[in-house]
């Protein structure tokens, strides 16, 4: 039985480095935190549509408050010189029955090793396992590796542009053969 409160699994990026990818844990505050710190202006606009470096305390705790039902986030750590560094997340927020926004930051120096792809496959399984049928994104029409993440997720995608964002649908009821 899944529990999405309590994952755990290794994965190993494309340039050989080994990552657990786990639940999001009360306690991560300071490591999430220290993960965006060492995002770049660029990365951080991809993901917040703009390079917010701070937030506010409500905005924090709703990054924090984590309920493994309507609101399920992984983190990505690795180990960097014998310490337990966050350098990556996932999460999915419940938007309305059997729909979900899904989102994702890497640390830069992690982006392009595959794992985005492998926080996706996890939040995909717990999405699954919950009911949810569609995930959502909205993605600057300019961060092409979320896309291609997207793309190369096996999941049916469906993309609508408008201005610089494109909306992203991701049918998870339905996955493509491979």
């Amino acid at each position: 039985m899944l529990d999405p409160a309590n994952i755990s699994v290794s994965e190993t990026l494309r340039n050989g480095q080994r990552v657990e990818i786990r639940s999001q844990r009360p306690l991560d505050r300071r490591d999430l935190e220290a993960a965006l710190a060492r995002m770049s202006d660029e990365s951080l606009r991809s993901r917040f549509f703009g390079a917010r470096r701070h937030f506010s305390e409500k905005e924090a705790e709703y990054f924090l408050d984590i309920d493994f039902v309507n609101h399920v986030a992984l983190v990505a750590v690795a180990d960097e010189n014998g310490k337990q560094s966050i350098v990556g997340a996932g999460r999915y927020v419940v938007v309305q029955p059997g729909r979900a926004e899904v989102a994702f930051g890497v640390v830069d120096q992690y982006q392009g090793q595959g794992l985005g792809a492998a926080l996706m496959r996890e939040l995909v399984a717990i999405a699954r396992h919950t009911g949810i049928s569609e995930l959502i994104a909205e993605v600057l029409g300019s961060n092409l590796a979320m896309l291609k993440v997207f793309e190369k997720s096996g999941l049916q995608m469906i993309t609508r542009r408008e201005g610089s964002v494109v909306h992203v649908t991701l049918k998870l009821a339905q996955a493509q053969a491979d």
